[in-house]
């Protein structure tokens, strides 16, 4: 059963929240930040992309990046960029896209449950970027972004949040960068703080959906800081670190498509004939083509784009992994026909989240950067959760979760 609490959130005033607030960490690179920062001193990339604060060129694994990281954060605290609640609270906090919006709760959640499982993830992570992440936690002390988690439809959190919906945010603005709209409100009423740990405490499981680093690092120094206090008792903050819990049907999983630089030696019809072993394939013209349903890929080469359909007995309806259009692309295209075996290091192939749509595929094999682009029917959240249940790994690049979390809009201290 899921365990939770509620914390004394970390928060920018009301006036200040739109210059505080940023995307988080992993979604653009160290320029980026530095051009998004530019000279607002209130900006989160300071602690989150602290290599910023330094000139271009120095490693953002550099000893005194992370150390000026703590040194933003105490700033931030000290200006009042930043203020403690007085209470422990959970809070809401909604994101609008494309008129759709979704609810997140934002809660304290077990150090335990992410090492005994009860917390299911579905993908790999890297050493290195776990350590990187480990490294910011701790100079900081606190989760200053949180995870992405989901967990199975409750009627009763539901109503919960309606309440809440109706009345006035703390905070309501609209992003600069992608235009969606970010609402969050304050959950500080005894009874409604009971009632959503309560019906937590009956979710046998909860889900990351994004953040698989973020959290292994978040509980990796939780279970740090036990081994380190002698006086250890259980309740302290670090046992808990800071996720938005998602209702599974309310996100937006997003096509993760690819573009590759080559054909392996072949022509375009060498390609296209090789390909019909395991696939129907259409030509559908000049005309933008998505893939319409599973197992149903869309091809760009030439100028043109093709339907492909892959042919029943080339995958295993039975195997949660097997039937995934990311594994079956991978098998019989990438590997079988270009010999791309590794996605995560073959620097032949690219990835393309599913905002930037098909004219972005388009654009890149057109200006001759990629010879092909391959587009995917998008994952399901039950797809997801069921190979987080079945104990297996999602494989690499499966996933583009839109909108993203701003970070910035609430931090949680592990003190």
């Amino acid at each position: 059963m899921a365990t939770i609490k509620p914390f004394r959130g970390l928060r920018p005033p009301k006036d200040l929240v739109e210059q505080v607030e940023s995307r988080p960490y992993d979604v653009l690179d160290s320029e980026e930040a530095r051009v998004e920062a530019g000279d607002n001193e209130k900006s989160l990339y300071h602690i989150i992309k602290p290599e910023i604060n330094f000139e271009p060129g120095v490693s953002e694994y550099d000893p005194r990046v992370y150390e000026s990281a703590a040194e933003q954060f105490k700033k931030f605290q000290d200006k009042g960029w930043l203020v403690q609640d007085a209470e422990e609270n959970y809070y809401i906090y909604a994101q609008t896209m494309n008129n759709k919006t979704q609810y997140g709760l934002v809660v304290g959640a077990a150090v335990d449950d992410y090492m005994t499982g009860v917390i299911k993830k579905h993908e790999l992570t890297r050493r290195d970027k776990e350590e990187d992440r480990m490294k910011h936690v701790r100079v900081c002390d606190a989760n200053m972004e949180p995870v992405f988690f989901a967990y199975p439809d409750n009627a009763v959190l539901d109503a919960l949040i309606n309440k809440y919906a109706k009345t006035a945010p703390e905070y309501d603005f609209i992003a600069p960068i992608d235009g969606f709209r970010h609402q969050f409100w304050i959950v500080s009423d005894k009874n409604d703080i009971n009632l959503i740990t309560e019906e937590f405490h009956k979710m046998p499981n909860l889900y990351i959906a994004d953040g698989h680093h973020r959290s292994a690092a978040a509980a990796l120094v939780g279970a740090e800081k036990r081994k380190q206090n002698p006086n250890h008792k259980g309740d302290e903050e670090y046992n808990y670190f800071m996720a938005v819990c998602f209702q599974a049907s309310q996100l937006t999983i997003l096509d993760y498509n690819r573009v590759v630089k080559d054909l392996n030696g072949m022509t375009s019809q060498e390609f296209l004939k090789a390909l019909e072993e395991d696939f129907v394939v259409e030509n559908k013209g000049s005309e933008d083509y998505k893939p319409q349903h599973l197992h149903e890929f869309s091809l760009y080469l030439d100028h043109e784009w093709y339907s492909l359909t892959a042919r029943k007995g080339k995958y295993n309806p039975n195997d949660p992994i097997g039937i995934l259009d990311v594994d079956i692309s991978s098998r019989l295209i990438l590997d079988k026909l270009m010999g791309i075996k590794d996605l995560r290091s073959d620097k032949r192939i690219d990835f393309v989240g599913g905002l930037r749509g098909l004219e972005e595929l388009r654009r890149r094999v057109d200006n001759g950067e990629m010879r092909w682009a391959l587009a995917l029917y998008p994952v399901t959240m039950k797809q997801i959760m069921d190979i987080a249940d079945s104990g297996k790994i999602m494989p690499p690049k499966a996933t583009w979760f839109e909108p993203k979390l701003r970070s910035g809009l609430v931090v949680h201290k592990l003190q």
